[in-house]
């Protein structure tokens, strides 16, 4: 390719192209988060006052605060604002590589690979802590990731990004069939497992989950230098090449981050669907295509969703909660529907 056509594809990256300006949406993500994250501590079965909040969170005022916001809703926000980190940026991730605008890592089998990953170990290994957890849930999302990018690349699905969620879904379902027959004939392994299999943010305390931060941090940090070359990738990898892109060693660092986002998350709060789906597609409405603005404001907006999400399973869960892998469900379910009938992408499918 000559320099002239090198300058020319550069010029047509995806770049912001939106009614907004790339201000209005980080601004806004970021008040959307505060509010969020202010109704995880406040909300549920009994409303706490902000002020009431503020002091518990310092360790003083009534006891019973203290129990509720100290005990139970700091973990809560912990790990929603954790996971979601993981889940928003392996969500965009996941759709620029596949060039495939409904991908999603609890559909696409990444969260399913690791929670088998980490049925499988337990039910060879015995019941393990957070160290040996994390890494049987590592290797479950890297050979998931693994088998969804080999196969995006197939001539069954790089044309038809319907064709691979329909394949991701049945290779997640296959997944999900595998761990459920180990757990229903291993007792330890359904003490261990039951708490977070459809997705919760208690299932880890926070002295836990904080550990395993690092490996979201270094995920997040691959996320972001990688959106200037997936940037190029949409162009064609042609022109990516001609650009200074290795496509291949993208693809591979990908794959990485994606593994260390989907395997930490899950082996924090278990598969969480959905969330890597709806994301995505809201801040390329938001601030345009452009990754170098949409995978920061992910790391941002994911954890809004997520808290909404759990706060609102309190909600409608009256006494109890409903969990909040089946709240994203019930909120990206439909979302999806809407994705593959509708006019946005009557082309694609």
């Amino acid at each position: 390719m000559s320099s002239h056509t090198a300058i020319v594809a550069r010029r047509r990256a995806p770049v912001s192209a939106s009614r907004f300006p790339a201000w209005f949406g980080i601004i806004l993500v970021s008040v959307v988060l505060a509010i969020s994250l202010a109704l995880s501590l406040a909300v549920g079965a009994r409303f706490v006052p902000i002020d009431e909040v503020v002091l518990s969170l310092f360790g003083t005022g009534d006891q019973n605060v203290l129990n509720i916001v100290g005990e139970l809703r700091v973990t809560r926000t912990v790990n929603a604002v954790i996971c979601g980190v993981a889940l928003g940026a392996a969500g965009v991730l996941m759709q620029a590589l596949t060039r495939n605008p409904i991908a999603d890592p609890g559909m696409l089998g990444v969260s399913a690979g690791a929670s088998f990953g980490v049925v499988a170990g337990m039910s060879v290994l015995g019941a393990l802590g957070v160290d040996g957890t994390i890494w049987l849930a590592l290797a479950g999302a890297a050979l998931a990731s693994a088998v969804i990018f080999w196969f995006s690349g197939t001539r069954f699905a790089s044309g038809s990004p319907v064709r691979l969620i329909l394949a991701g879904v049945a290779f997640s379902a296959i997944l999900a069939g595998a761990a459920q027959a180990i757990v229903l004939t291993d007792e330890t392994v359904l003490d261990a497992f039951r708490f977070w299999r459809v997705g919760s943010l208690t299932a880890r305390p926070v002295e836990e989950a904080l550990p395993l931060v690092g490996f979201i941090v270094v995920g997040a940090a691959l996320a972001l230098l990688l959106g200037p070359a997936l940037n190029l990738m949409a162009l064609g990898d042609d022109s990516a090449i001609a650009l200074g892109v290795k496509p291949g060693v993208v693809r591979a660092l990908v794959l990485v981050a994606v593994t260390l986002l989907c395997g930490t998350a899950t082996a924090i709060a278990g598969p969480i669907a959905f969330v890597g789906l709806v994301i995505p597609h809201l801040l390329r409405r938001l601030v345009g295509p452009d990754l170098r603005l949409v995978l920061p404001l992910s790391l941002l907006a994911a954890p809004a969703m997520l808290l909404l999400a759990d706060t609102l399973g309190r909600v409608i869960g009256g006494g109890g909660e409903v969990q909040v892998g089946i709240v994203t469900a019930l909120i990206g379910g439909p979302l999806l529907i809407a994705f593959v009938v509708g006019k946005r992408t009557a082309g694609i499918s």
